[in-house]
């Protein structure tokens, strides 16, 4: 259990350093995010094998967030309550979530629940091990080193066209509406995108591109989206 990253999220920081405590006995690498916000910055930057994910925080609760999560990650997540109603246990786990425990907790039942989602997710799941390399005609993007090729030749990107990029290059194929966009990139509500979206698919499209006006990756779908042609 030693080369595991565990990404604990809950609003109280007394709550956050006794499961960090216990986690690293264990020889697990620990990070921790104080609401739901922070929570997904850190999955977008960093290897997580599993969340702990309290539901009432401030800001963006546990629900939504393992809405997000669910959008790209099949990651496994223990949710940690003071809600203990039935009712509240099932809509965890139907919004996504493997596991629900409620506080106050034993410290050595989460550790317990913890090893066995990981057990379960690495042995018999769907985990993968090293980050991936998507390659598309000569595009290419590797996600462990947050890096952009195009015909051989590395791309400079700003942090919010490497996150389009690797929307759309995970995805390809798949078209993507403005305020999807934007609401997956920038992750929060869209309001009139449609200028700040295209700056910077204009952008992305001279930087990826050999004729940005002829785009052989990044095409329009008019009156619909954009896509990442396969």
């Amino acid at each position: 259990m030693s080369d595991y990253t565990i990404l604990v999220v809950d609003d109280e920081k007394e709550i956050r350093d006794a499961i960090q405590i216990y986690l690293k006995n264990e020889g697990m690498t620990v990070l921790k995010a104080k609401d739901g916000f922070e929570a997904l910055d850190i999955l977008d930057q960093q290897r997580v094998h599993l969340v702990i994910l309290d539901i009432m925080m401030p800001r963006l609760d546990g629900i939504s967030v393992t809405f997000k999560i669910r959008e790209e990650k099949n990651i496994p997540i223990i949710m940690l309550s003071a809600k203990s109603e039935d009712t509240d246990k099932i809509l965890g786990l139907q919004v996504g979530a493997d596991d629900y425990l409620t506080k106050p907790f034993n410290p050595l039942e989460l550790i317990a629940r913890v090893k066995s989602q990981l057990r379960r997710y690495v042995k018999l799941g769907t985990y993968e091990g090293a980050e991936t390399i998507i390659e598309l005609n000569g595009l290419t993007l590797d996600e462990a080193s947050k890096e952009v090729t195009a015909h051989g030749e590395v791309v400079r990107l700003t942090p919010l066209e490497y996150k389009i990029v690797e929307l759309l290059m995970k995805h390809a194929g798949r078209v993507f509406s403005i305020d999807e966009i934007y609401e997956r990139v920038w992750r929060e509500p869209s309001y009139n995108p449609a200028n700040t979206v295209a700056v910077h698919i204009r952008k992305i499209r001279e930087k990826i591109e050999i004729d940005p006006k002829n785009p052989r990756y990044l095409k329009v779908v008019w009156g619909i989206g954009y896509k990442m042609e396969k």
